[in-house]
Parts: C-alpha cells; sequence; structure tokens
C-alpha cells in the first residue's frame, strides 16, 4: 500500500511539473502507463454495467436504461451532457458532452449504445471473463467503445489534460439502423472539428487504426403474384415465393460485378397461410462497396435481371437505397494515424493503419462528409464475433494500450496543431 500511495503521488507531482509542456516526459509517460494498467479493472467493471443492459436499435425501454447508466459515469465524473433527440425518431436519442480546454482545437469521440441483437438474446451472452478475454452481448460493437471514451474522460480529467480548445463526444442509438436519428448531428460534428476519432473496435488478430470504411446500400423487391387454393386450384395462383426465388438465385453472383462489393440477401418472407399460393414475397439485399459509384452498377445489373420473370402474371418492384457513404484515407487523417502509432510505440504497442476497407460500414464516414480536418477510425478495444450470436469478446490486454493512446493522442495533436 506504501508503494501504491508513493507512486500516485510522484504520479501526480510529475502531472503538475510537466503539465506546461504536455504528456511528453519519459517519467510522465511511465506514470501514465501505470495509471492506465491500474484502469483496466474500473473499464471492466464498465463494460460489466453496459452489456448487461439489452439495447438492441429498436428496444426504446432498453435504450433508455442505457443512456440513463452513461449518464450516471458521467455525472460520477461530474461531467455535464444533454440528450439530444430527433423528432422523427424520438426513441433513438444521443449523449452529448461539450468539455471546455485552454487551447483551440476541436476533438470530438464518437461511438453508438445500441446493438443489432434482440430482446432476449443477453441470456445467451451474459457478461464473464475467461482467459484474457471479456465476453458479452455487444461488448465488441460497441459498447467497449463507450467504455473507452468514458474512461479517456476520466483520465483526462483526473490529469487536467486541457491542451484541446473543445472536447466533444457523441454518443449514438441508432448506428446499426443506418444513424437516421443521428447522422446530420454526426455531419455537423465533422465539419467543426480538428479531429474525429470513432471507437468501434479493431481486430483480435492486430491493433490498427483504420482509415477506410466501406459504403453502404440496400435493395428490397416485392415481388407480386396471385393467391389460390394450394390444394385444389393451384394452378390458378401466381407463386410468388418461387418467382422470388429464381430472382434470389439469378442475382446471387453480383458480388462479382466490381472489385470490393459485397451483395448478399440477408432477409425474406413469403406467404400468409399455409395451404394457399402465396400471392407477395418480399427480400432484403445487404450491399457493400469500397467505392459508392460501384452502387450504380449494381442497381443497373439488378434492375436488368429483375426484368426478366420466371412466371408470367407477376410483378416486382424495386426499392434501391444509397445510404452510409464510405470512407476515405486523406493526407491530413493518415498524419494523425502515424501520430497515434508513434505514441502507441511508447508502450512497445505495435499499432498499424488500416486503409483499405474490408465491408464494414460505421458513422466515422458521416463525420467526413463535410469535414476539413481528420476523421480515424477503430479507437475502441480489440475484440471478435460482432453481428453473431457466438461468443463476441474483446481482448482485456488492450485496454491499458488503447486508454494510453488515445489520451496522448488528444494532447499531443492540440498541441501540435495550436
Amino acid at each position: 500500500m506504501k508503494h501504491l500511495k508513493l507512486s500516485i503521488f510522484l504520479f501526480y507531482f510529475l502531472t503538475t511539473v510537466t503539465q506546461a509542456q504536455g504528456l511528453v516526459g519519459d517519467d510522465y509517460k511511465h506514470e501514465l502507463s501505470s495509471i492506465t494498467k491500474l484502469e483496466t479493472q474500473n473499464l471492466l467493471a464498465t463494460l460489466s454495467s453496459l452489456v448487461n443492459i439489452e439495447s438492441g436499435s429498436h428496444d426504446a425501454e432498453g435504450l433508455i436504461l442505457i443512456r440513463k447508466e452513461i449518464g450516471k459515469k458521467l455525472d460520477d465524473l461530474g461531467i455535464q451532457y444533454e440528450i439530444l433527440t430527433n423528432d422523427r425518431f424520438p426513441d433513438n436519442k444521443m449523449v452529448h458532452v461539450r468539455i471546455k480546454g485552454k487551447g483551440k482545437t476541436k476533438i470530438a469521440l464518437i461511438a453508438h449504445m445500441d446493438t443489432v441483437y434482440q430482446k432476449g438474446d443477453l441470456a445467451k451472452q451474459m457478461f464473464r471473463i475467461d482467459e484474457g478475454r471479456a465476453y458479452g452481448l455487444g461488448i465488441s460493437d460497441d459498447k467497449a467503445g463507450v467504455a473507452v471514451i468514458l474512461h479517456v474522460l476520466k483520465i483526462i480529467k483526473e490529469l487536467n489534460v486541457d491542451s484541446f480548445g473543445e472536447l466533444a463526444v457523441l454518443i449514438n442509438s441508432d448506428e446499426e439502423i443506418g444513424s437516421n436519428a443521428s447522422k446530420e448531428k454526426i455531419i455537423s460534428l465533422g465539419e467543426e472539428s480538428d479531429l474525429v476519432i470513432s471507437f468501434e473496435g479493431s481486430s483480435v488478430k492486430s491493433d490498427y487504426v483504420r482509415l477506410s470504411t466501406s459504403s453502404i446500400a440496400s435493395a428490397d423487391i416485392t415481388v407480386h403474384g396471385r393467391a389460390s387454393h394450394a390444394g385444389a386450384s393451384p394452378e390458378n395462383g401466381r407463386n410468388a415465393l418461387y418467382e422470388l426465388s429464381h430472382q434470389i438465385l439469378k442475382t446471387r453472383d453480383l458480388n462479382k460485378i466490381a472489385k470490393g462489393v459485397k451483395f448478399n440477401w440477408t432477409l425474406s418472407n413469403a406467404g400468409t397461410v399455409g395451404n394457399m399460393i402465396p400471392f407477395l414475397a418480399t427480400a432484403h439485399a445487404d450491399i457493400r462497396a469500397d467505392n459508392s459509384k460501384d452502387f450504380d452498377l449494381v442497381e443497373d445489373q439488378l434492375r436488368k435481371e429483375l426484368s426478366e420473370h420466371l412466371i408470367a402474371d407477376t410483378t416486382i418492384d424495386l426499392k434501391f437505397i444509397r445510404s452510409r457513404p464510405s470512407l476515405m484515407p486523406t493526407e491530413k487523417s493518415l498524419k494523425v494515424a502515424q501520430m497515434a502509432k508513434s505514441i502507441a510505440n511508447e508502450i512497445d504497442w505495435n499499432l498499424s493503419i488500416l486503409t483499405v476497407p474490408t465491408g464494414g460500414g460505421t458513422d466515422a464516414a458521416y463525420a467526413q462528409v463535410k469535414s476539413k480536418g481528420a476523421v480515424i477510425e477503430s479507437f475502441g478495444l480489440q475484440g471478435f464475433g460482432g453481428h453473431s450470436k457466438e461468443s463476441e469478446y474483446v481482448l482485456i490486454n488492450s485496454i491499458p494500450a488503447r486508454l494510453y493512446t488515445t489520451v496522448r493522442l488528444i494532447d499531443e495533436f492540440s498541441r501540435s496543431t495550436d
């Protein structure tokens, strides 16, 4: 206990001495590294509280509970926040923080509290720790990102880091369904910020700063047929399910239309009762592309395929929606990523820079729409199993590295641009 008290005293002494020069002294870096290791258990406790609240994008009750939990954490830190709303999407609110510093640089931290899971799924993925991994529902995507932000704020407050002009935080609740309620705020935040850091996770295979994400589109088709008794007069019907199946099989290879395109039918529905020829059938496709311009190729080919029917007297309606744009590497974002990599090297942490999209799309792309600064992604924890009902987890040893790198990056970037 004596050694711990002495370490804390030296830490705060060094904080005072080096504050004017920023978080740059070797002794200070050593102490900051020690503090982030000590903070690991606290962050795991935060993760437990967040993971054990179900917060699917359409779960209004769950989203209220997790907003309250995030608000409680901010209250405990003495940090003021507000809840932002969009009248068109009343259930998907945002937690918004603005902290004033003594510099000029504006930095924004973004993450999301919603998950893709349905109510009741939590029972299959309760929070647990096993062999260096923390498991739980939505832990990688993106409750770890929320937790990292909260504990970065805690460290910044404790160390009196104030080299920035303004540090903003936005945690939204509709990322997994397209961010319709929050994207305008994210775009605005990106426009006014010198740096936006998004806290989606990275891979368990390697930790990285991501500078590129995929653009996202969707296709919905509705097949109209004709109902008839399936036993007495099936020949009088026009089977919408058969036509839908035919179209899905015809278009399953649209992945090959351009490099980086990922086209997958993910949802379908047909019929109303078991003894009726289905008169209606629907399907939904998830579409990704490295370059949003490739969606024109996909849509043109899809419309061509859908114009040729298997069953006469059926009709097909198509809705093709371009939603999330792509995040593209820029000179400014590359410079910040290199700064983050250099900072990680201080603690012998290998941080690579990812400039090629891998299929995922995030809110970082919205932040870049009008940005004149830098936007970087994947500052959550190293994780695995997002969007699955398997064992979603994060690597515990990535916690202190992420806290250290983020705190140092906020301070160093602020001082380098003022």
